[in-house]
């Protein structure tokens, strides 16, 4: 029988059984499609041609220039806050409070490497970071030198006292407190990296309900875990530390001892912010309803300061200050900037904010219901395009909220864990016109998955790359993303005593053609395929290759089988293995229904697979 040409459908395609799937990709993992065919994606190195290991998990990673086009980077942990300039990273995370001298004392204990440190309403969290300094010896090991760092708190163990690691042990010796002058400069509170919900034993407030009696609905306590969201007012960058503060940081004042600090006059506690444009509102969602007092936070509330002012808020009749409360949804999740709008995300709807001026400033409209955000980073827009992922599908926005029609649905939302829905994060990669979600799947507390959709093309892929931040190509030459080690007790940028595990990297992506110096494991399956309806048994003698770029050895498996739910098994002279010049590789493959599946695994690969012409003709069992 002549050759014929094994075209595939792109995408992958999970919604179909595997026979269903029949002239299409089933599965992959660190494939793309571009220009309808499958290639290995690009790999990753060190951002600044280095590995700088950060405390905590990155939330999020955002690139802007200055006004002198020096271009600049910043990333937020849920310990930390950092920047990027001149090739060197700072830790420019906001204070909290710093003490009087002479506040704090500390007692050391012979043959033990805990410091009790005694500071009156410290109001610190087990976690959080106090910088020491003008201390004294304690008068054995315990000397000024090793108590004037910076230090990860150990344990609270009251109001007014905590304890923290040094790294020696005392002696006898260190009878001192440290002197009548230290003072201690306490950052803001670190977050969890983790999302927890809690309804059992000891949720709530102790006492709050009687003896043996199940808690109310409504008693449960939900903890989410800390991200950080970042939009620049002229050269400077707003950061807002979701549900949490906002802060100011000042691009004109380096990046040496020029921390972070809070907007004097803005909301104490929101969702999420946003400068407007063209008008340049500082906008505050899920805010206070009076600004300055958390308690009053609304999670539908929506308040934008004066104009060109971020640190105005107080609407009066001279000002364009103001806001609105929305209705449908229990919590604004997110915002993005769109064409001649802001579109608001809730849990169970997209609102519109469009600027008016004086005297409203901006007027409000419902754009859709029934099509929530699952996260405060899992929308994105793309030349006019609203593109987010719910907690069910995909949505787009292009005028009217649309459902994503998405061959990979049921594979991703019947396995992603919706508790740590607050870390999926979306990332758009320009040159490939892909709009990509990482997200936690089921058994995973962590993100390690990610679906891509193709927006040219109208393809969808999958895989498990883990990045929990990524920033487009613009600002630098290549994207920048983040992957979170939770076990990691690598150095830090800074040095730090008693600091536990966890730590992010931050890489350049699509650089090169391995990860991070190691190979990359890509692969794709196909789907099933047969002569005619499967009447005949098929015999492959064999194949001839077709790869654009390839570079090192790309792997061939043929997957045989005789009915849909019979056990594949492999040809005999499985696996082939095709080289750069490979012309035609014999096979003797049998069976009703054939698969492959295209591997690479070695360092430096790289391929674009056209189509297979296969040599096949009707055959018999034997």
């Amino acid at each position: 029988m002549a050759y014929f040409r094994l075209a595939l459908r792109p995408g992958i395609d999970k919604q179909n059984t595997e026979y269903g799937a029949e002239g299409g990709w089933t599965d992959c993992d660190y494939v793309r499609f571009r220009y309808g065919l499958p290639e290995k994606i690009g790999g990753w190195t060190p951002f600044n041609e280095e590995e700088n290991y950060f405390v905590g998990l990155v939330s999020e990673v955002f690139t802007w220039k200055d006004l002198q086009g020096s271009p600049y980077a910043m990333a937020g942990t849920n310990r930390k806050l950092y920047v990027y300039y001149g090739g060197a990273w700072a830790d420019i995370t906001p204070i909290r409070s710093t003490t009087g001298a002479g506040d704090v004392t500390f007692a050391a204990t012979d043959g033990s490497n805990l410091v009790t440190v005694t500071d009156t309403g410290h109001g610190a969290i087990t976690g959080d970071f106090v910088t020491f300094s003008g201390a004294v010896s304690l008068g054995g090991l315990v000397t000024a030198d090793v108590l004037n760092q910076e230090y990860e708190i150990t344990e609270v163990l009251t109001a007014n006292t905590y304890t923290i690691t040094i790294p020696v042990t005392a002696n006898a010796s260190d009878v001192g407190n440290g002197g009548a002058s230290v003072v201690g400069e306490y950052q803001i509170n670190v977050g969890t990296d983790v999302t927890f919900v809690d309804f059992g034993w000891g949720t709530g407030t102790w006492g709050a309900f009687t003896w043996g009696t199940p808690r109310p609905p409504g008693a449960g306590v939900t903890l989410n875990s800390a991200v950080w969201q970042f939009d620049t007012f002229g050269e400077d960058v707003i950061c807002q530390l979701v549900n949490g503060g906002i802060y100011v940081w000042d691009t004109s004042g380096g990046i040496t001892g020029n921390r972070a600090t809070a907007i004097s006059g803005a909301p104490t506690k929101s969702t999420y912010a946003l400068i407007s444009t063209p008008d340049r509102h500082l906008i505050c969602f899920g805010t206070e309803t009076t600004v300055g007092t958390p308690s009053t936070q609304d999670p539908m509330f929506v308040r934008f300061s004066n104009q060109e002012d971020v640190n105005t808020f107080t609407e009066t009749a001279t000002n364009t200050a103001g806001g609105q409360r929305l209705t449908d949804g229990s919590r604004i999740v997110s915002a993005v900037r769109s064409r001649g709008q802001i579109l608001i995300f809730t849990d169970t709807s997209l609102h519109g904010m469009q600027y008016l001026g004086p005297p409203y400033t901006f007027g409000f409209q419902q754009l859709g219901a029934n099509c929530g955000c699952i996260g405060p980073h899992a929308a994105a827009d793309v030349n006019g395009l609203a593109f987010w992922m719910g907690q069910e599908a995909f949505y787009v926005f292009d005028g009217t909220v649309k459902k994503l029609p998405c061959t990979v649905q049921d594979y991703v939302f019947k396995d992603i864990n919706l508790v740590q829905g607050t870390k999926t994060h979306v990332g758009v990669n320009s040159n490939f016109n892909e709009v990509t979600w990482w997200y936690c799947s089921l058994t995973s507390d962590y993100i390690d998955r990610y679906v891509t959709y193709n927006y040219l093309e109208n393809t969808w892929h999958i895989g498990t790359m883990p990045r929990t931040a990524w920033q487009d190509l613009g600002t630098f030459d290549k994207p920048l993303a983040s992957q979170y080690l939770p076990n990691s007790t690598e150095p830090t940028i800074s040095t730090i005593q008693g600091l536990t595990a966890g730590r992010s990297l931050i890489f350049n992506q699509e650089d090169g053609f391995n990860g991070n110096g190691q190979a990359i494991e890509a692969y794709i399956e196909s789907g099933y395929f047969d002569i005619g309806d499967g009447d005949s048994m098929v015999f492959m003698k064999r194949f001839i290759p077709d790869f654009k770029d390839q570079q090192g050895n790309v792997t061939v498996n043929l997957f045989l089988r005789a009915y849909p739910q019979a056990t594949a098994s492999p040809s005999s002279l499985d696996p082939y293995v095709v080289a750069p010049g490979t012309q035609k590789v014999d096979t003797r493959a049998r069976g009703r229904q054939i698969a492959l599946k295209i591997t690479s695994d070695e360092l430096g690969t790289n391929w674009r697979y056209g189509t297979l012409r296969v040599d096949v003709q009707p055959d018999g069992l034997r």
